[in-house]
């Protein structure tokens, strides 16, 4: 299967190299655009990426690496976009401007983008859709629960593929299957893709009440709200017949908001514990997709009109400067 793919892969954070890390014990090459002309050469040169990941070995005998994205795009058929959803949009312009590369509509587009695309306010699947002109059969994400660091330590974990062309994702997740990660299949690309955007939203939310000091007892109550208000959202977003109790949803959600390698939940400590949002952000040096996306869905359910109160305190947190305390005292109050 990986001999009839080429096999691209945009971005070089920590994700995007965990990606590799699955990739190439399954291809013979992969496309790999970095943006960095220094990271690209301290790959080539040992194998590892110097700012993400360092622990991750990469067979530098299988990467053709990059910093023209069009050329990676153009010499591959499957492209796994791994770029921050706050920078994609600027990487898309500088790599071709206004124009695509001319045969991008005949790709598979998968992405591994977890949030919002802050310009548009839109969920990576439909901005891949009118940015490209690409069907939404070929577009699909790649979901967790599933941290970097486990999988740079090879620790058993869980990804779902899904594509609303169910053969799509049938297609392409053996390539991310490896003797720790198993891999499984869905057609619900816009809830999966809203899910992982909400989940970093309540992630901040866990680590805000943590860094305020509310215990265990609190914040399990706080995310089992969570995950009602998310089944909430989606299903009126997205109404389809999914089991929001399943990994891409709540196991995703469970992982992001108690792990201690998540960024969101990291992000909202610090806020807790008194550091202002911007920070937080630069103290952290490491983007926390919560950021972006707490105004997408604030700025979706203006349209939606659900009701979202501990989405809309993350949000009042982070955008209009409420206090955390006061935040967190009214969410204690409205919790069940």
């Amino acid at each position: 299967m990986s001999e009839l793919m080429r096999i691209g892969l945009l971005g070089s954070g920590s994700w995007a190299t965990a990606l590799a890390k699955m990739l190439c014990e399954n291809v013979e090459s992969l496309n790999w655009w970095v943006r960095n002309a220094d990271t690209l050469q301290h790959i080539e040169n040992f194998g590892s990426n110097p700012k993400y990941i360092q622990s991750i070995q990469l067979p530098t005998d299988k990467l053709k690496l990059s910093t023209n994205m069009r050329d990676v795009i153009s010499a591959s058929d499957v492209v796994i976009i791994a770029i921050p959803s706050m920078y994609i949009d600027e990487a898309f312009d500088e790599a071709f401007g206004d124009k695509a590369p001319v045969d991008m509509h005949t790709k598979l587009l998968f992405s591994a983008i977890k949030g919002m695309i802050p310009k548009y306010n839109s969920i990576p699947a439909r901005y891949l859709h009118k940015r490209f002109d690409i069907p939404y059969d070929r577009i699909g994400i790649i979901c967790g629960p599933c941290h970097a660091e486990e999988v740079a330590r090879e620790r058993l974990s869980y990804l779902t593929v899904a594509c609303p062309e169910t053969d799509n994702a049938a297609l392409f997740a053996p390539l991310l299957r490896t003797r720790y990660i198993n891999v499984s299949t869905s057609d619900d690309v816009f809830g999966a893709e809203l899910a992982a955007v909400l989940k970093n939203v309540y992630a901040i939310g866990a680590g805000l009440a943590r860094g305020l000091d509310y215990g265990d007892n609190f914040i399990s109550v706080l995310i089992s709200n969570a995950a009602i208000e998310m089944k909430r959202f989606i299903d009126t977003a997205h109404d389809i017949d999914r089991d929001i109790k399943s990994s891409p949803y709540l196991g995703d959600l469970l992982v992001t908001a108690y792990s201690v390698n998540s960024r969101n939940r990291t992000l909202g400590m610090m806020v807790g514990q008194g550091y202002t949002v911007k920070a937080a952000v630069i103290e952290m040096k490491m983007v926390a997709e919560g950021m972006t996306g707490s105004k997408g869905i604030h700025e979706m359910n203006k349209r939606l009109n659900v009701n979202m109160p501990i989405a809309e305190s993350v949000y009042r947190v982070l955008h209009e400067r409420m206090s955390p305390i006061l935040e967190m005292r009214l969410l204690s109050d409205i919790l069940k």
